[in-house]
């Protein structure tokens, strides 16, 4: 390492490569309990005819449980733990320019239905992130959505879910 990436490392922010560690090292926690508490109510035990229908799970949970337990010590307690960091703000600006539109658009879909959202969606995605002018990202995304309208809905006649407006309702489909 030279002295300039030194300096650049420095004024580096963000959350240590442990501690996002250690997180999801509870998150394994909370699901390996949550298999456990599940298996056991199916019964996680042995029956006159072999094992319980929980039986597998439970030892899956546990196992679970365990490794997220001895993550979540290594992660913390270890000599050698990760300090660097691992994720700085741009990084998760980026993350988060992408995440949060797609959160927005599967909650769109609940109410205008899949052809209308992604059709927004692509539109909105072109023209913010990919820097293309309004002509072409409409263009596109129509035409995308009028081909998998056409390939869903008429073709193999599996209708996708239009949303609680059903903005497409003229269409007879």
């Amino acid at each position: 390492m030279d002295a300039n990436s030194d300096s650049q490392e420095g004024t580096r922010t963000g959350i240590a490569t442990n501690i996002v560690d250690a997180i999801t090292a509870v998150g394994v926690m909370i699901l390996g309990g949550v298999v456990l508490f599940g298996s056991r109510k199916l019964g996680s035990g042995w029956t006159s005819d072999g094992p319980g229908a929980g039986y597998f799970p439970f030892y899956i949970g546990l196992i679970l449980t365990i490794s997220g337990l001895g993550i979540f010590l290594q992660s913390l307690f270890s000599k050698n733990k990760n300090t660097e960091i691992f994720v700085d703000r741009e990084q998760i600006g980026r993350v988060l320019s992408v995440l949060l539109p797609a959160i927005v658009y599967v909650i769109g879909i609940q109410f205008i239905g899949i052809y209308v959202a992604s059709f927004i969606y692509i539109t909105l995605f072109m023209i913010i992130l990919g820097k293309y002018s309004w002509i072409k990202s409409l263009t596109a995304a129509a035409a995308v959505m009028v081909l998998f309208f056409m390939m869903f809905e008429v073709w193999f006649k599996v209708p996708l879910f239009k949303g609680t407006f059903d903005l497409l309702s003229g269409l007879g489909f």
